[in-house]
């Protein structure tokens, strides 16, 4: 499991920007396409909101990638 850590003072970072971020996206506009098709979950749970607020502790599931811890 591949660990995300905030910047200090950050509490939460949007689901598309940490999709962005860990390269299971190329570019921002396909990281609407690629929630839809159900592909991430958060926490276990299916997840289609990019704004989605991820937090410390929470674990994202990217299907066919490595799960990504937020530290």
């Amino acid at each position: 499991m591949r660990t995300v850590e905030l910047r200090p003072g950050e509490e939460s970072i949007r689901l598309g920007q940490l999709l962005k971020l860990v390269d299971a996206v190329p570019t921002g506009a396909q990281v609407k396409d690629v929630l839809l098709t159900g592909a991430v979950r958060v926490n276990g749970e299916p997840e289609e909101r990019r704004g989605r607020q991820v937090r410390r502790g929470d674990v994202v599931q990217i299907e066919g990638q490595e799960d990504v811890r937020v530290g």
